[in-house]
Order: C-alpha cells, then structure tokens, then sequence
C-alpha cells in the first residue's frame, strides 16, 4: 500500500480532534484495508499511522479548537 499525505479542514477532525484510518478523506475502501485506528490530530496538527503510513496533517492556517 502506498503511503499518502491527507491535508484537513479543522473541521474534518471529530470533537476530540483525531480522525480514523482508514479514512474515506484518505480515498481507503475499509473492506480492503487495516484495522482502523483512531489519531490525535489536533493538538500537534500532524499525525501518522501505524499501519499504512498516511500522514493526516492540517492545512496550514487551520487551527483545532477543541474544548467545552
């Protein structure tokens, strides 16, 4: 599998900031893949996974307000 970089919308992320890979953001079919795996993106704007290797990193500019 061919590891990519996913660039996100602040929005994109859930209300914790992470998102899961596989990832349809990440154009995966879940049938076909990894066990999915969650991802703190939000609060050090990047990170990678385990498995296949993409990168989820937020657009620059994009900022993750997380919180109550």
């Amino acid at each position: 599998m061919k590891s990519a970089t996913v660039e996100l919308l602040a929005k994109d992320l859930n209300h914790q900031g992470g998102v899961f890979c596989p990832s349809p953001l990440a154009q995966m079919k879940t049938w076909d893949t990894h066990p999915k795996v969650y991802l703190d993106v939000g609060h050090s704007g990047e990170a990678k996974c385990p498995y296949c290797s993409t990168v989820y990193r937020l657009k620059a500019g994009e900022h993750f307000a997380g919180g109550h």
